[in-house]
């Protein structure tokens, strides 16, 4: 195994205390790894079988960094919400005190926010009580925010509280601030771990395979765009238009017209198309409902940005550019064109992204939440840090957050979404 190319995660030190572990589970997983690439275009260019690179196997360690009766862990959940967000605290938190026997568990309220004196935000104790049913509900106990903040008042806080590992839940942003804060920490020599639980949920993140949360939103737009389907069937050239989430990839998106049928037409970022024209939506769409009487519509919130005026450098807290309201314009766009041919058109407009992220995560996401915490804190109790944990060719695994490149997007070439046009039946490019 020391010749494999392993992309491991940092550590503060040598592991030299054992876990408490060892008379509940009979394997360690130190020393294996998956591997990065699986596909053949992938690895052609690769000169002989020890160049393949891998990241190493997430899961219990057999030593320990720290002695866990006195660790004091912090978690902390940033930007906005995702189903499944409590269910990473309560695995956390169990994990770490029943499992571990650490000293406590603090939970900072409203993200980064609650790591700076300023703000006032005292910390809660985290307990096997106080956490037991919050997977039953949706959002976040510790509350969330966007944003970043000073990385050294952070850090005082965390050595006010005595925090040896902080958990950061949130998306690229909030790990780019753990990847800083693990950056300050060691400037100034403190052996704090640092361990990210990776969330989004336009499932956007590089080299992870599924994001927490996701598979809740696909499973939660199938009655929205049955609904879709039932108000456009209604009426004549009904149109059923959904609004989904997906900034600058239409996983969700195009993922729910798959799970339903129904769907007519899915607009996502990363494939552009024109409004008007012989090629472009509106002429395609009126073709339609000559035809049928009826289309269901699904947009991504990135699909068509370059339909508006750019305003520069205008972003949220988080840095993500804003994005203008495709769904408004695309109902007024779908009215407008129709009233000027003197064609009548119903648009129903559905935009259900609040009641999407709020909800509580469905099974499958729960339990996999469950292993996301589980590991999370084997991995800091190890002594990992500047890292997250994600699921990776079906293997959780440890990735250097400095390895997480660009979102991950659909490939307009590819074989899933040549699915989604297979199943909308849509053109495959509606440019002039």
């Amino acid at each position: 195994m020391a010749d494999l190319k392993i992309h491991r995660a940092e550590t503060l030190g040598e592991a030299t205390y054992d876990t408490p572990l060892k008379e509940k589970i009979g394997r360690f997983y130190a020393g294996e790894a998956v591997a990065c690439h699986d596909r053949t275009k992938e690895l052609s260019a690769l000169k002989s079988i020890n160049d393949i690179e891998y990241f190493e196997l997430a899961g219990p360690r057999e030593k320990l960094f720290f002695n866990p009766k006195d660790v004091t862990v912090g978690i902390v959940t940033c930007g906005g919400l995702c189903p499944g967000l409590n269910d990473v605290i309560r695995a956390l938190t169990f994990c770490s005190l029943e499992s571990y026997g650490v000293k406590r568990v603090l939970g900072f309220k409203y993200g980064y926010e609650g790591l700076v004196a300023k703000y006032y935000h005292y910390p809660i104790e985290l307990t096997t009580d106080n956490t037991d049913e919050i997977h039953e509900k949706g959002g976040t106990i510790l509350k969330s925010s966007r944003g970043r903040q000073d990385d050294d008042e952070i850090i005082n806080t965390l050595v006010h509280y005595g925090v040896d590992i902080l958990f950061t839940i949130g998306g690229d942003g909030t790990q780019r601030g753990c990847r800083d804060i693990v950056r300050k920490l060691k400037e100034r020599n403190l052996p704090i771990s640092v361990v990210g639980i990776p969330k989004t949920i336009d499932n956007d993140i590089s080299l992870i395979q599924r994001s927490f949360g996701f598979e809740t939103a696909v499973e939660s737009t199938w009655d929205i765009i049955t609904n879709a389907h039932n108000e456009a069937r209604a009426y004549r050239n009904g149109v059923g238009l959904v609004n989904l989430m997906g900034r600058e990839s239409g996983w969700i998106a195009a993922s729910a017209a798959l799970s339903n049928s129904a769907v007519n037409f899915c607009l996502v970022p990363e494939v552009p198309f024109d409004l008007h024209g012989p090629n472009g939506f509106l002429e395609v769409l009126e073709r339609r409902l000559k035809r049928k009487e009826h289309a269901v519509v699904v947009v991504a919130e990135g699909a068509g940005q370059q339909h508006f005026k750019k305003k520069k450098g205008a972003t949220d807290k988080s840095g993500n550019k804003r994005l203008e309201d495709i769904g408004d314009l695309m109902n007024d766009e779908i009215n407008a064109h129709f009233a000027k041919k003197g064609m009548e058109v119903n648009v129903k407009y559905f935009d259900p992204s609040y009641n999407i992220r709020s909800r509580r995560a469905n099974a499958n996401d729960s339990m996999y939440c469950l292993r996301l915490g589980n590991n999370a804190v084997h991995a800091a109790m190890a002594g990992c840090t500047n890292m997250i944990v994600g699921l990776h060719h079906d293997r959780l695994v440890h990735l250097p957050i400095p390895m997480i490149g660009e979102s991950k997007t659909i490939d307009p070439h590819g074989w899933f979404w040549q699915t989604v046009l297979q199943a909308t039946h849509q053109p495959a490019s509606m440019v002039n």
